[in-house]
């Protein structure tokens, strides 16, 4: 049986992105919490993160250089599409990298400066993530509705990552900020459930691939599972956070847990709307994908690296694994 690598590489594309998603969305969550928190306590949450927010971003580098090197014909379109929120999405990652660096070198006015950069940084690539997402749902149809929808998800994806972020620091900190950051999980989780509820709803009015797909019935039963689920796993992840609270339970990484598998539910009903499209309506994987011969190359270059990143991320989380402690970055 011969192989196919356009529906392998667009595995691994998704793979990619979602790891992304998932590991720099904690992250860039925990970025837009800091002016929830005091001085002391941004500096536990820097240091929850910085062992790995930078390699976080390396599954980002993947997932667009699969679709560069494997899709080159979507890579043209998707790109050229999303040239100015790519770009601001860019700007906000950088002017969240040099804030996260320099905030630990100034003083006074200037460190909290930095802060509130840091802070802004996260949000503007938050919102440029999602605002992307919205846009390629939709097929880049024109038109006031649909960039308006576009936002929509991207207010979706700010506050699905402060769930993770939330979540992330009630594992990875105690006392004061932990208690702190229950109350901002279940924050997260109101913010996620409207947003899901309201991307929903406008999903299917935005897009006729999608309402085709979804409304199919009874082909469709099976797809009712995901809403099913994901409602079940956010009540749970809401009895958690209360429970830690209240001190009645332990294991502080069961909520960021149920957090990482409502993006996993969102990822794979994300998936079953748009295959086997990389374009919406326009290009398939298939369509698009470069000839045979290059992807049997690249397939060679993937199996080398592949191993190395996931093998240095499970070697990162587990060395600098427990709670994090302030003043890593100070030096």
């Amino acid at each position: 049986m011969t192989l196919d690598l356009p529906l392998v590489f667009a595995a691994l594309m998704g793979a990619a992105v979602l790891a992304y998603v998932v590991l720099d969305g904690y992250d860039l969550g925990v970025g837009m919490l800091m002016p929830a928190a005091d001085p002391q306590e941004q500096e536990v949450m820097v240091a929850s993160i910085g062992p790995f927010w930078d390699a976080n971003e390396t599954w980002l580098v993947l997932g667009v250089g699969i679709l560069l090197v494997a899709f080159p014909a979507a890579h043209g379109v998707v790109l050229g599409a999303l040239y100015l929120p790519v770009t601001v999405m860019l700007i906000g990652l950088m002017l969240r990298g040099v804030a996260f660096e320099l905030r630990a070198k100034a003083r006074g006015w200037h460190a909290e400066l930095w802060n509130w950069l840091f802070w802004f940084g996260s949000f503007v690539a938050s919102l440029a993530q999602g605002f992307m997402l919205g846009r390629y749902i939709t097929g880049f149809a024109p038109g006031f509705g649909y960039q308006l929808f576009a936002l929509l998800v991207g207010a979706g994806v700010c506050g699905g990552y402060v769930l993770l972020g939330a979540t992330w620091l009630v594992a990875r900190t105690e006392g004061a900020l932990r208690r702190k950051a229950l109350g901002w999980a279940r924050w997260g989780l109101a913010w996620v459930a409207l947003g899901v509820a309201l991307v929903s709803v406008a999903t299917p009015l935005a897009s006729e691939t999608v309402r085709a797909r979804w409304f199919d019935f009874p082909e469709t039963l099976a797809l009712m599972l995901l809403p099913l689920a994901t409602g079940v796993v956010w009540l749970w992840i809401w009895r958690e956070t209360r429970r830690l609270a209240r001190g009645e339970a332990a294991g502080d990484w069961r909520p960021f847990a149920g957090a990482v598998a409502i993006f996993a539910l969102a990822f794979a009903g994300l998936a079953y709307s748009l295959f086997p499209y990389v374009v919406m309506d326009r290009l398939t994987i298939w369509e698009a994908a470069a000839h045979r011969s290059a992807l049997a190359f690249v397939a060679i270059g993937v199996a080398i690296v592949l191993p190395f990143l996931v093998g240095y991320t499970v070697l990162a989380y587990r060395v600098f694994r427990g709670k994090a402690r302030a003043g890593l970055y100070e030096q």
